[in-house]
């Protein structure tokens, strides 16, 4: 890679919702090491601000859910969108446009920046692989550079006249830094023998709805097959620890609340029941077998499941291509089907292997660590004018 000039460039960098924040931090942070030459500005949180970045706004005033609440604050929304198109349009322009997923607003403003003729790179597309796949046409228009974190990717924008790159996934480097070190299990005071079952409701409360009662139906028909098995409930800490204190007191079951951190507590267990979405990769991590759930409100479903274009709707299925641990979604979801899937894992040695080679087939899939760095070496050079670099070939990953 060509080395830095000595004089400071400037990217303007938009991440619209908290993962962005994160992922955007740990690219500056990245960024630092590699040229500190190129700064940081834009829309971001508190993880961006710590990384050096320069907040313009906060990325909350962005992040709406809801109708009622986007038409609500969309005069904000607009007056915040124009403030960004002008510092593109600006005869101070910057060097570079960095965006991070959040692809309703984020789309629009590379737009923007194409017509101004500043260089777009997008860490983490819009699931054009689930939904709205139109947007694959619309990227290739407006994007140079594509910074993928899903290996099967890439080949989605083939056709496309966009630079699209699988640089690995976050969760890699998340796991590297917080490797479990079988600490979780000695201090709960659970002997090494005993089956311990892990509850992954996630962080969403709209799930918690339709979700956690099954959960713990669940566990009781386990419980009333393995008298002896445990039971672990990690927690988000943006979710009230009392509501699940007092439905765990109402069914009368021993499930312990953990705060450890989410790859401690899945390498503790024998087998989870978890809700979909990326703590199933996060599970996969440390390769512990698990049975994916997904259930919404009645009208969410059937709009969504006429919109959703895939396969398999748990990740860990998705990036192997294949079935590879058991997905149950909707009607599907029940205490006697997740129950028995669960009481199989902890029964049957040879098919919680297989469920194991799979899950590790998965991590080989993923690749190695070192994604933020390989986003911050594009952001690198994009910002001196260089586009096309040998070591980011056209659909293929780096995973040096």
């Amino acid at each position: 890679m060509p080395q830095p000039s000595t004089e400071n460039r400037h990217a303007l960098i938009v991440a619209g919702e908290s993962s962005g924040d994160l992922h955007g931090g740990n690219l500056i942070q990245a960024s630092a090491l590699i040229d500190p030459e190129l700064r940081f500005f834009g829309v971001g949180g508190e993880r961006m601000r710590d990384a050096g970045c320069r907040i313009l706004f906060p990325s909350d005033e962005l992040s709406v859910m809801g109708l009622v609440e986007v038409v609500f604050q969309l005069p904000q929304i607009l007056q915040r969108f124009s403030q960004l198109k002008s510092i593109l349009r600006g005869t101070e322009k910057p060097d570079l446009l960095v965006l991070v997923d959040f692809p309703d607003f984020n789309l629009r403003l590379a737009k923007v920046a194409k017509k101004a003729g500043v260089p777009v790179l997008y860490y983490i597309s819009p699931k054009v692989w689930a939904w709205r796949s139109g947007r694959i046409k619309t990227i290739g228009e407006r994007v140079d550079r594509l910074a993928l974190i899903f290996p099967f990717e890439p080949e989605l924008f083939a056709s496309e006249p966009v630079e699209a790159t699988y640089v690995g996934n976050p969760l890699l480097d998340e796991y590297k830094n917080q490797k479990p070190d079988g600490s979780l299990l000695p201090k709960l005071e659970i002997e090494n023998h005993t089956p311990v079952v892990g509850i992954f409701p996630g962080s969403r409360k709209s799930e918690l709805k339709y979700i956690f009662a099954t959960l713990l139906k669940a566990a009781e028909k386990i419980l009333q097959q393995k008298p002896g098995v445990r039971f672990l409930l990690p927690v988000a800490p943006s979710l009230d620890r009392a509501f699940f204190e007092q439905k765990i007191t109402e069914s009368r079951l021993q499930v312990e609340i953990v705060n450890e951190n989410i790859y401690e507590v899945a390498q503790s267990c024998d087998a989870i029941l978890s809700v979909s979405g990326t703590v199933t990769l996060q599970i996969a991590l440390v390769k512990t077998p698990l049975v994916i759930l997904y259930k919404a409100a009645p009208l969410t479903y059937a709009v969504g499941s006429r919109l959703v274009n895939v396969d398999h709707f748990g990740l860990v299925n998705i990036v192997a291509g294949k079935r590879v641990v058991l997905e149950l979604v909707q009607d599907e979801v029940d205490p006697d089907t997740l129950s028995s899937e669960i009481l199989k894992i902890l029964d049957d040695k040879e098919y919680a292997k297989r469920i194991k080679c799979g899950l590790h087939r998965v991590c080989e899939l993923l690749g190695e660590p070192g994604c933020s760095r390989r986003v911050a070496a594009m952001a690198s050079e994009m910002s001196r004018g260089v586009l096309h670099s040998p070591s980011y070939r056209k659909g293929k990953g780096n995973n040096g």
